[in-house]
């Protein structure tokens, strides 16, 4: 009794110890951090063998920004942004490497979806873009997506997919200025595209690098859908971007009054009122996309690491509320770079998403990989004449307690 006795008082002074804002349900979270990994080669080769079939001319064969929701039939849908189209060839390539290719002019998209079945095989692309551009100059790249009621209480269930819209503009904004976030609405079974309602838009923000874009992830817990957004620092030269939170109650992400921001101290009906979650713009901070998952009563934050370091290296942070205060960051790991495809100098890795609904042993991970050059017309040249580096790769994860 008196070692029970103990136990309780011990149990006591931690939670009194803890700040109230760092417990999540009246009780404090543990942690958690990767404490190993393994490439997932069953599932990289899957869209590896999918990419380089020749037999269609219209399906996808190259991406990135892979985001991905399980349907209620058992079907994933998979989500990407800037895509590649058409045939690829067999090896050799133009320059007789040992790689497959894809002809210069091969069709390139703004955005994709390819459908994998419930065993796991991808199986088709939907007529791409699927998301059609808002005005000349300006695309949608899809995020997060998630199945919830058409409306509160309703049986009738849709694909939600959170968009980010950007618009053409000079260096250093090479891959568009973020102008506004939206949602989309997929009906199901036959994932028609019903409509898309603008839900912030960004375009009076006078500093791009000041524009937040939710949807980079977003979880469902307790009737509630968060969605985690950020800013592109990095693009103003600061090493890290700061991240932000929205709240939306359950069928209700396609409503933007609905939408509630995290300003500091509470939920904030103004996203001009919305306050980082996360980031200091220089040693703690997140990449331009990253991904949050809810596990054992932690919420872990998975990102590229700023500055050069980011290029190669996933950090982790966690936290027992959804809003923080985020420890760490926790121990970095180096996802593998394809081999005997280009110097290692000039890959980049980038981000991180998690699948949960994937299945199989660990928790999957994927990432983007992409050639790394100023100018953005190098870089194609490479991933054509060898179209395994811009495919989605995928580790597995386990992940432990941090250590002291």
């Amino acid at each position: 009794m008196l070692i029970v006795l103990l136990a309780l008082a011990c149990a006591a002074v931690l939670l009194i110890a803890l700040p109230e804002e760092d417990r999540q349900g009246g009780a404090a979270c543990e942690g958690r951090t990767v404490a190993s990994w393994k490439p997932d080669e069953a599932t990289t080769g899957e869209f590896a063998r999918y990419g380089n079939d020749g037999t269609r001319l219209d399906d996808w064969t190259g991406g990135d920004g892979t985001h991905s929701v399980r349907l209620p039939n058992g079907q994933i849908l998979w989500l990407f942004s800037d895509s590649y189209l058409g045939q690829v060839h067999m090896p050799p390539n133009l320059e007789g490497q040992p790689h497959h290719w894809r002809d210069a002019g091969a069709p390139f998209v703004r955005n994709s979806a390819v459908v994998m079945s419930p065993s796991g095989r991808l199986e088709q692309t939907l007529p791409a873009p699927l998301f059609p551009d808002p005005a000349p100059q300006q695309w949608r790249w899809p995020v997060a997506a998630q199945v919830e009621p058409r409306s509160p209480g309703s049986s009738e269930q849709v694909v939600r997919v959170l968009l980010w819209t950007r618009a053409a503009a000079p260096a250093p904004w090479i891959y568009g200025v973020p102008t506004a976030t939206e949602v989309a609405t997929l009906s199901l079974p036959d994932l028609r595209l019903e409509g898309i309602v603008r839900i912030s838009d960004q375009s009076s923000v006078q500093d791009p690098s000041r524009r937040v874009l939710y949807g980079t992830t977003a979880v469902h817990e307790d009737g509630f859908t968060y969605v985690y957004g950020g800013n592109d620092g990095k693009a103003a030269q600061r090493p890290a971007s700061h991240a932000y939170l929205a709240r939306v109650p359950s069928g209700r992400l396609a409503e933007p009054d609905a939408w509630r921001y995290w300003d500091g101290e509470g939920w904030n009906t103004a996203v001009g009122k919305a306050e980082p979650v996360l980031g200091d713009g220089e040693r703690k901070g997140v990449g331009s996309a990253f991904a949050v998952i809810r596990q054992d009563g932690n919420w872990v934050l998975f990102t590229m690491a700023p500055g050069t370091a980011g290029l190669r290296t996933i950090q982790t942070y966690w936290a027992c509320a959804p809003h923080g205060p985020w420890h760490g960051p926790t121990r970095d790991f180096a996802p593998p770079l394809p081999e005997d495809s280009a110097p290692r100098q000039d890959l980049a890795a980038y981000n991180p998403q998690i699948h949960p609904d994937l299945g199989g042993n660990g928790l999957a991970l994927s990432y983007d990989v992409n050639w790394l050059d100023a100018a953005p017309r190098v870089g194609e040249t490479h991933i054509s004449r060898n179209v395994s580096l811009y495919r989605p790769r995928f580790v597995r994860l386990r992940l432990e307690e941090p250590q002291e």
